[in-house]
């Protein structure tokens, strides 16, 4: 499938798929045929076990401008503009629940401008690097929409608290590399052409732990965030641990750890 795309570009690195959105003529804005092979893409990985982690990166000067504004069409189909009715806007929307859905960790490398619906890219994953020209903010309401989109509303709160997201949201503007950093939204600034080696270390540490625990740490980090109670947090936490621990993975570990070796 892979050979098949046209707007992003996949590379495997053994257990991890390095993607890159690749349209950098229009600084890697979205399209229509961009949300189709970002839908196939994330949707077929949770059958895979092949992939581990993915890296999410930009080709170009940025990482995504947002919405392809120039692009045509129209009705209200998948294929449907922005503005044009719920088809294409739930169409989209779909990209971002399937990165939450695949079980595999996704670590963004963030340089120049992610907008809009290329800053929910980057809220939709798990870790966040940015390079030193990282500028990202939710430009839907600078075109006189809500900046309640593509899961913003969602993310950003629980990223960086209900004060700063109301900010950001309300006024559009932008949020770079430092504060980033500062308020928890990135992990990590290192200058643009470090991105990739920053991210060997995340990616190291995560390909040591077992499959099934990696999997099963993000599946519980989604659900609890939005758990009603500790009760129910912990009763994910104790099905999680109950089921790791019967992994061959998991006595394999073990038994190396009481023997002193990796």
């Amino acid at each position: 499938m892979a050979g098949e795309y046209e707007t992003i570009k996949i590379e495997k690195r053994g257990a991890v798929d390095w993607l890159t959105l690749d349209r950098p003529e229009a600084r890697n804005a979205i399209t229509i045929q961009m949300a189709t092979e970002l839908r196939a893409y994330f949707g077929a990985l949770h059958e895979d076990k092949s992939v581990r982690i993915v890296v999410l990166r930009g080709a170009g000067k940025s990482f995504c401008a947002g919405l392809d504004l120039k692009e045509g069409g129209g009705g209200t189909g998948p294929g449907a503009p922005w503005g044009a009715g719920m088809g294409f806007q739930t169409y989209l929307a779909e990209v971002y629940i399937r990165m939450r859905r695949c079980p595999q960790p996704i670590v963004s490398l963030v340089h120049g401008a992610a907008c809009g619906g290329g800053f929910s890219f980057v809220l939709a994953s798990d870790i966040r690097i940015a390079g030193e020209s990282a500028r990202m903010n939710a430009a839907y309401i600078k075109f006189g929409l809500s900046a309640c989109d593509m899961g913003c509303s969602y993310f950003l709160p629980r990223l960086v608290g209900t004060s700063v997201a109301s900010e950001l949201m309300l006024t559009g503007r932008f949020i770079e590399a430092p504060r980033a950093l500062a308020t928890g939204l990135a992990s990590a600034v290192v200058p643009d052409d470090q991105l990739e080696s920053a991210a060997a270390s995340y990616v190291d540490e995560m390909l040591e732990t077992t499959p099934m625990g990696l999997r099963m740490t993000k599946e519980g980090l989604n659900f609890n965030i939005d758990a009603p109670s500790l009760e129910a947090a912990m009763a994910i936490e104790n099905r999680n641990q109950l089921m790791c621990a019967t992994s061959n993975d998991f006595r394999d570990r073990m038994k190396a750890f009481a023997e002193g070796r990796r």
